[in-house]
């Protein structure tokens, strides 16, 4: 069993998955509907980068990594949780509304890095691992 099994069957929690950012021409973003996806979700405070800070000076700190069953979207969102989660949370929304913000869902995290690593003598398997901070820091 190669790492990446190992991975796939440790993804047993369900996160949302807001994909494809597009800027709208105004300041802000759209987004693909939202999806259920596996993941496994550790909650993880950790400096991103050689020096800790991002392009623009600032520092960059993941408060959580998630590993991946699957490719994911830089500047897309993931909430751990189910779409019913939001849902019932959220009584205003619809299950028919696939236009959600997922920054108006409290606990959404933006995606600040993925890294998708071959795993050793593989070029089909990868190790995929995001590394998260709310959306509101």
């Amino acid at each position: 069993m190669g790492i990446e099994d190992i991975i796939i069957k440790s993804c047993t929690q369900t996160a949302v998955y807001w994909g494809n950012p597009q800027e709208d021409g105004e300041g802000g973003k759209t987004f693909d509907a939202p999806v259920e996806i596996y993941c496994r979700w550790e909650d993880k405070t950790q400096v991103l980068g050689l020096l800790g800070e991002d392009d623009k000076g600032e520092r960059n700190i993941s408060r959580a990594l998630v590993y991946l069953t699957q490719d994911v979207d830089v500047n897309g969102y993931l909430y751990l949780g189910t779409l019913d989660d939001i849902y019932d949370a959220y009584p205003t929304l619809e299950s028919s509304d696939t236009n959600i913000d997922p920054r108006s869902i409290n606990g959404c995290c933006v995606i600040k890095r993925f890294e998708k690593t071959p795993v050793m003598g593989s070029t089909t398997k990868f190790l995929r691992k995001a590394f998260l901070t709310p959306w509101l820091s």
